[in-house]
């Protein structure tokens, strides 16, 4: 690789990671090209990525980065799993690491927060970004619909008030 080629590769590493909400940092040895696509296929359907880096690489596009604290664990066969949600990337991660035991979680970084494997597999535990946003809605709307059947309330019982007179008078 020339100069100018990883200069490039560089530039490109320190976008993704100024992008990305987390990244987990895997070893991936062992793994056959149609495992590393189905893991990349199960990434991709939360919206994540897998890429394998050259530590060299990583390590110099993690000067002065969020991630920096973490250059250590790029040693040997590293692939980087990254999503902009915290959660996406661990834990489909996480669920092929439990699959596939060729796939060995490292640990990761989500901002200035340094993870270890057991820090991964805990964020993964978390539920997602749109799971939360779900429960955030259901909640907002659960009071409007309790007061809606508490402006409804008065009406009903003042109906059959007026029923049971009204049969009484009968």
């Amino acid at each position: 690789m020339e100069k100018a080629q990883k200069s490039e590769m560089v530039g490109k590493l320190e976008s993704m990671f100024d992008e990305a909400g987390v990244v987990v940092v895997t070893h991936y040895s062992g793994l056959t090209v149609a495992e590393l696509t189905q893991l990349r296929t199960q990434l991709r359907e939360v919206g994540a990525k897998f890429k394998v880096v050259k530590n060299r690489l990583v390590k110099r596009a993690l000067v002065g980065r969020s991630g920096e604290a973490a250059s250590d664990m790029f040693a040997g066969p590293v692939g980087i799993a990254y999503s902009a949600d915290p959660v996406a990337a661990p834990k489909a991660a996480v669920e092929f690491a439990k699959k596939n035991e060729k796939l060995v979680l490292i640990g990761g970084w989500m901002g200035e927060l340094v993870l270890d494997d057991a820090g991964v597999k805990s964020l993964a535990a978390l539920p997602s970004l749109d799971q939360l946003r779900g429960k955030l809605i259901g909640l907002v709307q659960a009071p409007a619909t309790k007061v809606a059947g508490v402006l409804q309330a008065p009406a009903g019982q003042l109906a059959r008030v007026l029923k049971a007179y009204a049969d009484k008078a009968a």
